[in-house]
């Protein structure tokens, strides 16, 4: 596993978007990974949420770096689609995106993410978006 997470901590580092919108990288584990956003109202709409594209951005790369734990040697990923449903606005302290491999099959695996809002050092979150996406296995 630690080589795994090795290869996403790389992948993940090379992202300008991630590096852009200052995530990072919380939790790699087999079928699972989260990633972080801080608030910055450099991100935000103009009510004063995280803009929706942030939002997208970080649940996509969590569910595609899910799958790419589930992945076979010598393959990359790729998304290939996903629906995203907002619950309400994202306002928080900070995000967190869950992505988790619901089934990996030889090429396709089907994924669900969510993004959880925090507000301060409280432990309770509020769930702001879910997202079901299809990421491809493609050979390097």
């Amino acid at each position: 596993m630690s080589e795994i997470r090795a290869r996403i901590s790389a992948s993940f580092q090379a992202q300008g978007l991630m590096d852009t919108l200052g995530a990072s990288l919380e939790l790699v584990e087999k079928g699972v990974v989260q990633i972080a956003l801080p608030f910055s109202k450099q991100l935000s709409q103009q009510h004063g949420y995280v803009h929706a594209g942030a939002i997208t951005s970080i649940v996509d790369s969590a569910c595609g770096y899910a799958a790419l734990t589930m992945a076979p040697p010598g393959f990359e990923v790729v998304t290939a689609e996903f629906k995203i449903n907002f619950l309400r606005p994202a306002m928080g302290d900070r995000f967190l995106a869950i992505g988790k491999v619901l089934n990996a099959g030889k090429l396709l695996t089907v994924c669900t993410g969510e993004v959880r809002a925090y507000m301060g050092a409280a432990p309770d979150y509020k769930v702001v978006a879910i997202m079901q996406a299809t990421i491809v296995n493609v050979a390097k």
